[in-house]
């Protein structure tokens, strides 16, 4: 593994208590830097509160409940993501993982209409993500999910939308956006709303496939939705450091949510991608309350308990 920055003891004790909410670690079906059991044992070593488990192929539930069992002093949490390999748009994986006390649960990413349509490239020197290859040998083998859809021609949230979203809003979990364009999005936030989901995340608005405006960020922070930062965008050159900190700013720190996104075997321990992001982030002028205010009171809002009672 090659070298990587070293986050500074002030760092580590600003993000102290965070959640890490974006997390890709062993086991998966492609290589990672650690497993969720040894994760949670240095998560516990330098005082961050847990993180989420996030599989663009399988549900994480069971694999948080084994976790959390084991190592009871990390909040460890469990997501689904509704990509082909889980039914596409399936309200019955989002109601079993909601059961299962899974917390968040993200829209199609490898399988959206966006993601596969997306022309859109990488900066140059840009590291490429780990699923590209593995969609790809999917594909070459025949294995093409169909895609999954969130809006009609006319930019109208689909019904099967709509119907996982009330179960989202049911069991009170965190509705992340995925991989959806920028209209799609904002339809989806505002569908979320009116069907009583109550924490919304946009996910990574600077990745390649996404690249929102500022004005749509601030129209998606105005709806009531957090926007995610993720570490591993600007680290892996996909957007630069400076157009990240100008899009916080424009949009304002509270309304942004950090995360790391980590877990790729030439990338930084995933116990370090918090602090890393916050001495980038106090480098750049942000002072230490917008910092905690990102990556820890806004990632403990979204990781809290579920406020719904689910009927038997």
């Amino acid at each position: 593994m090659s070298e990587h920055p070293v986050p500074s003891a002030r760092a580590r004790a600003l993000v102290a208590g965070a959640y890490d909410t974006h997390v890709h670690v062993a086991p998966d079906v492609m290589e990672r830097r650690i497993d969720d059991l040894d994760l949670a044992q240095r998560f516990a070593e330098v005082g961050l509160a847990g993180f989420v488990l996030k599989s663009h192929y399988v549900s994480t539930a069971e694999r948080a409940m084994v976790v959390r069992k084991v190592r009871p002093e990390v909040d460890v949490l469990g997501s689904v993501t509704l990509n082909g390999a889980m039914g596409g748009m399936n309200p019955a994986a989002v109601e079993i993982a909601g059961r299962q006390g899974a917390r968040f649960v993200w829209m199609p990413t490898v399988d959206s209409g966006n993601q596969r349509r997306s022309t859109a490239t990488d900066l140059p020197g840009a590291k490429p993500a780990m699923w590209g290859a593995l969609q790809a040998d999917l594909h070459a083998q025949g294995i093409v999910p169909d895609v999954v859809e969130v809006v009609d021609a006319d930019g109208r949230v689909l019904d099967r939308v709509r119907q996982v979203l009330r179960v989202i809003a049911r069991h009170d979990l965190v509705l992340a956006t995925g991989h959806l364009a920028g209209p799609e999005i904002l339809a989806v936030v505002r569908a979320a709303r009116e069907e009583g989901v109550r924490r919304i995340v946009v996910t990574h608005p600077e990745f390649t496939s996404q690249r929102l405006s500022v004005a749509e960020q601030r129209e998606l922070a105005e709806a009531g939705a957090l926007l995610e930062r993720c570490f591993t965008t600007p680290y892996t050159g996909k957007v630069a450091w400076a157009d990240l900190f100008a899009n916080i700013r424009a949009v304002g720190p509270r309304h942004s949510v950090l995360s790391s996104d980590l877990g790729q075997p030439f990338n930084p321990p995933v116990e370090d991608g918090l602090p890393l992001f916050a001495d980038r982030l106090l480098e750049a002028g942000f002072t230490e309350a917008e910092v905690q205010t990102m990556a820890v009171e806004n990632t403990r809002w979204l990781a809290a308990p579920a406020q719904a009672t689910v009927p038997a």
